[in-house]
């Protein structure tokens, strides 16, 4: 691990305490209201990840833009939002789950672990790390911060592009827990979300 990862990683210590459990109320959401016009990210998620985004503002190394992940839908819907904090617009993506999470191959995650080995995805909030070439290309470290996803780090949970996330593909294929996308797409994502920014998978909780 680099000296500057190791920096970078301690530094998000200072915005993890216990969101999970005690996640402060936001004043005045509507100073968001110009996030997703078309109202095509599912709510409570959103809520949660400007909640966190708002809380911790002057924390977030990167707040350009925010990520919201959902599980809630099947793998061959664009369920990855990518939003443009500058002008609320919303990019949708697709993206894979893991294959314990859906051991049927149904094309819907049902199961989610934080354990090595589970290859299940892994739910919560994160924030990104930084990119790195590994077996899979160019790619993005995730740092969670709950109980929920606290060992992505360990389990080398990370974005990369996957030859099976391709539309072609019904239902998409799986990961071993990575919120893998599209190869065509990998480049930009990973130019536009790495370096702290708020990073959410949801997947119903609360």
């Amino acid at each position: 691990m680099t000296i500057q990862l190791m920096s970078f990683i301690a530094s998000l210590f200072l915005i993890t305490p216990a969101f999970a459990q005690n996640a402060p109320p936001l004043a005045d959401l509507s100073k968001y209201d110009y996030v997703d016009p078309k109202r095509e990210i599912p709510t409570k998620a959103l809520e949660k990840a400007l909640t966190y985004y708002d809380v911790y503002y002057n924390k977030i190394s990167n707040k350009n833009y925010l990520t919201v992940i959902d599980f809630t839908q099947a793998s061959n819907n664009k369920r990855m939002y990518v939003v443009d904090m500058k002008s609320g617009a919303v990019t949708r993506y697709l993206v894979a789950h893991g294959k314990g999470s859906d051991p049927s191959h149904t094309g819907m995650a049902k199961k989610f672990s934080n354990v090595e080995g589970s290859n299940m995805s892994s739910i919560g909030m994160y924030v990104t790390g930084g990119e790195y070439s590994g077996k899979h290309g160019r790619s993005m470290r995730l740092v969670g911060l709950e109980k929920t996803n606290d060992q992505a780090m360990d389990r080398a949970i990370v974005v990369h592009g996957a030859w099976y996330v391709d539309p072609q593909y019904k239902p998409l294929g799986r990961s071993q827990g990575c919120p893998a996308v599209e190869e065509k797409y990998i480049n930009t994502l990973v130019t536009q979300l790495k370096g702290g920014s708020v990073y959410y998978i949801w997947a119903g909780q609360n």
